[in-house]
């Protein structure tokens, strides 16, 4: 979890009549080579092992694989956050999950998962000497985990939730509802998205991983 304790530091359907684009990053018509550049200059933080990552552009998509046990987390924090945020929709896949992952398990990794910070009241990790942080949502790709389950890490159970949005290989477009998951998960007003991040955590499983980016676009309720 030292992931989002970073982070906080520093999905295809119709949308609904009236909704409008809040903020978006089109990563397939970027030109082929290393990504670092672009993404800092559009103010992403690389975090934990992002920068063993390879990040690329690749035929119309950022990549970003391993073939090592690491964790890697590269996203943007908003100063002022972005209020009145509804959902997100993410052009995104996996090319090659890696082995052992498994949160039934307790093997909670993933070639490729998104976290949404929201807000900045922060909340305790649930055990002494880790670092309290706001609420997040977090929709994943997993090989065998359960399309359209909640699940709940081993940090941070009151304030954090986990989703299971796809468990195949191949372009995936995933609309997540971020208004209607958090009302529903913590039942309190949604506050202002303060921080985006993508993750890809192949610790404890074997093979590496291999994911893929295309777009990314928040809307209004």
């Amino acid at each position: 979890m030292k992931k989002i304790i970073l982070l906080c530091m520093l999905c295809g359907t119709v949308l609904m009549a009236g909704s409008h684009v809040l903020y978006t990053l089109d990563f397939s018509k970027q030109k082929e080579g290393d990504a670092s550049a672009w993404l800092q200059a559009k103010g992403f933080q690389f975090l934990l092992d992002s920068k063993a990552l390879n990040l690329r552009f690749s035929k119309g998509k950022l990549t970003f694989e391993t073939t090592d046990s690491i964790a890697g987390l590269f996203g943007v924090r908003f100063k002022d956050g972005i209020p009145n945020v509804g959902s997100v929709v993410i052009e995104w896949g996996v090319e090659k999950f890696p082995k052992g992952a498994d949160w039934s398990k307790g093997n909670n990794r993933v070639a490729i998962g998104a976290i949404f910070v929201m807000g900045t009241e922060r909340f305790s990790a649930g055990i002494p000497f880790v670092k309290s942080v706001p609420y997040f949502l977090a929709p994943f790709i997993g090989e065998k985990e359960s399309v359209g389950k909640q699940y709940t890490g081993k940090l941070y159970k009151k304030s954090g939730k986990y989703y299971c949005v796809s468990n195949r290989v191949g372009l995936k477009k995933t609309r997540f509802n971020i208004d209607e998951k958090f009302r529903a998960s913590f039942g309190v007003k949604v506050p202002a998205l303060t921080a985006f991040a993508f993750q890809m955590n192949t610790k404890n499983t074997s093979g590496g991983a291999k994911a893929f980016i295309k777009k990314i676009t928040f809307y209004s309720k």
